[in-house]
């Protein structure tokens, strides 16, 4: 898919899908919302295979591959949820994947890519050694390149859960949804607002990784330089094709402290009994911190994943 998809694209690619993937539930919280004045919606991705929203946008490329240029196998660059999802959709129809990961990826996610026969290269943590890496990995075998996001037919994959979501709940005034690459933002705006024209929508995203609030505000991409964030999905910097749709269809982005993250996150283990990841409680923690009023309003959340590293989340809890 070559040019930006509409709803109807996205319909398509959710019929192509749907054997692959989980049909997420969608969860509310009664506490949650005697907190914030409002009904929350939380479409959980956290219980999506491989554990977050990728593997819509993964499965819809490896299935729409032709045999012949399937054989050779797929390669990507990620820090984790599309390496893992991309990994197991190839496993599925038989083919490699081959994944550049920078060293500094969490060990829960590196687990599940080599669950997944993925074949990891491990890399410098910057993007130039990441591009770099998965260049030569390209010419020496001859896979097709499946970037994490600047893709539109990753957009239209992740498109797939905002359709979900809204064929599940109607009338909804807000839907917020985290963005890092922005890959999941984007395909919640063109499905939502085709949907729902009236509706808001809100990207959220760490204050310590705030390349698309400044971008946005720029009018041009501005590239995250050495993000430091326990939000580890929401590292990479947009990319021409979620720019363009993030600058037209989303209303605003708000930013959220690591603080805010991390009260967010345990909220959501403490009150829902669901594990998410620090990425997917960007969301609750623009509302929780006051940063959205949502007083009285109907909100979906996107849940992006749970692939969380429990190591790391409870030595930040052991600092408060």
């Amino acid at each position: 898919m070559q040019i930006q998809p509409k709803l109807s694209d996205i319909k398509k690619v959710h019929a192509c899908i749907v054997p692959y993937i989980n049909r997420t539930p969608v969860l509310t919280c009664q506490s949650i919302d005697r907190m914030t004045g409002s009904e929350l919606y939380f479409k959980c991705e956290n219980l999506q295979k491989a554990g977050a929203f990728k593997g819509r946008g993964a499965h819809n490329v490896v299935f729409s591959l032709t045999d012949e240029e399937a054989k050779k196998g797929v390669v990507t660059h990620s820090s984790g949820n599309h390496a893992g999802a991309l990994s197991l959709a190839a496993s599925k129809r038989g083919i490699p994947a081959y994944i550049v990961m920078p060293k500094t990826a969490p060990k829960v996610k590196v687990t599940a890519v080599k669950e997944y026969a993925g074949q990891i290269t491990f890399c410098e943590p910057t993007l130039e050694a990441r591009e770099s890496t998965a260049d030569r990995i390209l010419k020496e075998t001859g896979a097709v390149m499946v970037h994490p996001y600047d893709d539109y037919r990753i957009i239209a994959g992740q498109a797939t859960t905002a359709l979900e979501l809204l064929e599940d709940v109607d009338q909804l005034d807000m839907i917020l949804a985290p963005v890092g690459g922005g890959g999941l933002l984007s395909g919640t705006a063109l499905s939502a607002k085709a949907i729902r024209p009236s509706i808001c929508v809100i990207g959220c995203e760490p204050e310590m990784a705030d390349d698309a609030y400044r971008s946005i505000q720029a009018g041009h991409i501005i590239p995250s330089v050495n993000p430091k964030t326990i939000a580890d999905g929401l590292l990479t910097s947009l990319c021409d094709k979620t720019f363009t749709i993030i600058r037209d269809l989303v209303d605003e982005i708000v930013l959220v402290s690591e603080e805010a993250i991390i009260n967010a996150m345990r909220i959501t283990w403490e009150r829902m009994k669901i594990i998410i990841e620090p990425s997917a409680a960007v969301c609750l923690a623009a509302i929780l911190s006051n940063k959205l009023n949502v007083t009285g309003k109907k909100v979906g959340i996107i849940l992006s994943g749970g692939n969380v590293d429990l190591s790391v989340f409870f030595s930040y809890l052991e600092k408060k």
